[in-house]
């Protein structure tokens, strides 16, 4: 099954309220608002795109120890997947279907990091709980988020919604701001050019893992050339 369709399918479950979850029409409403107006707004079309310049970060990992995007380029082609976070369950699956895939990205010399507002303790559970093989770094105060133009603020009427949801984000963030990244996956080549840009407003609409596939190939050819 494709990873759209698994997140297809929780959603549906999700929304009509099958166990284990119990929420009512008013919550699913406001998610729905706040979608439509995160797409009408046009964010999604500022962010970075293929052919931009990818900024340079140093961010730390779930054990503390400090990854630099610089050096993880100089072994090849980066793969960066920004994360919401632990409490999402759309971004859980995409991270274990990015898993499935992580030994052909290795086989064609590409690095991947997940990139995450979240601390680093709730990293070190987002690793442990979906089996990953690939680090978790962790964004304080979504300021990489920002640089690629995935950072936005909730609305307060959402904002709500997730305190009811015990989605506490100043939380799982340690940051005061209820903000987030929006969903966005990158392939960065070694000179540091975006060969690859897929960023969706709606959290629920995530590309395949294998999307990314020819542009590696492509860079790997290039590279051994």
């Amino acid at each position: 099954m494709s990873l759209q369709a698994k997140l297809d399918a929780f959603k549906a479950d999700f929304e009509a309220g099958k166990p284990p979850y119990s929420v009512p029409h008013s919550v699913i409403d406001a998610m729905h608002r706040a979608t439509a107006e995160l797409i009408a707004s046009g964010a999604a079309g500022r962010a970075l795109k293929a052919g931009d310049r990818a900024p340079s970060f140093a961010l730390k990992d779930p054990q503390g120890q400090l990854v630099q995007s610089a050096e993880l380029l100089r072994q090849g082609q980066l793969i960066v997947s920004f994360y919401r976070g632990v409490w999402c369950p759309y971004c859980n699956m995409e991270l274990q279907a990015l898993e499935a895939v992580l030994p052909e990205f290795d086989r064609l010399g590409a690095r991947l990091v997940a990139i995450s507002p979240q601390v680093p303790a709730n990293s070190r559970k987002s690793v442990r709980q979906n089996h990953l093989s690939f680090p978790i770094l962790s964004d304080t105060k979504g300021e990489v988020g920002a640089a690629f133009g995935l950072r936005f603020e909730l609305p307060d009427y959402l904002v709500e919604v997730y305190k009811g949801l015990k989605n506490d984000l100043p939380a799982f963030n340690d940051d005061p701001s209820w903000t987030l990244p929006m969903p966005g996956r990158y392939v960065i080549g070694q000179d540091g050019t975006i060969l690859y840009a897929e960023v969706n407003p709606d959290y629920t609409r995530r590309p395949e893992a294998e999307d990314m596939l020819p542009v590696l190939r492509q860079a790997a050819q290039s590279r051994a050339a």
